[in-house]
């Protein structure tokens, strides 16, 4: 019995001389090559993520903030997981997320010929001679257009409401 407890000594001894020599072995000036900026439920979004998220998006909009991408990355997943909920599937993403806006919020939309005859009369000027048949559709559009951005604003605060969400972008944990 005595020979056994030394055997597993000696192996427990060998196996945490390893580990630390393993452990003191390690290069002390390696770098960090990413961490984690935002978490989304059990997401996590990583700075090079984020950076070429924002490399991406500066060209066409010089003037946006890191911080706006990353709400914008934030709100993707978020509504990337309520399309899988109702089983959309599509090979992009963005194809994805326009079938369930389209599906969850624009199909409740209803615009009446009031609504866009009203919108001409109060625009008339923006329209120059242009008739209200020939801009009508373009009318319409417009204020579903508005609407839908609207709702999915509000749509999106819900989901940010009911997901854990925690922002990291500084570095602090």
């Amino acid at each position: 019995m005595k020979s056994l407890k030394s055997g597993y000594f000696k192996i427990i001894f060998h196996f945490a001389f390893f580990i630390l020599h393993f452990l003191f072995c390690i290069d002390v000036n390696a770098e960090l090559i990413d961490r984690v900026v935002a978490f989304v439920d059990d997401r996590a979004i990583t700075l090079s993520e984020l950076e070429d998220n924002y490399r991406d998006t500066a060209k066409l909009r010089p003037d946006i903030k890191k911080e706006d991408v990353l709400n914008t990355m934030i709100n993707r997943i978020l509504l990337l997981r309520e399309a899988r909920k109702l089983r959309i599937e599509s090979p992009a993403e963005d194809e994805m997320i326009r079938e369930y806006i389209d599906l969850k919020l624009k199909t409740a939309i209803r615009i009446t010929e009031k609504d866009i005859r009203d919108f001409y009369e109060k625009n008339k000027r923006e329209f120059g001679k242009a008739e209200f048949d020939v801009v009508r559709d373009g009318i319409k559009n417009y204020l579903v257009e508005k609407e839908v951005n609207e709702r999915l604003k509000t749509h999106i605060e819900e989901l940010r409401s009911k997901a854990y969400v925690k922002i990291q972008l500084d570095g602090s944990p």
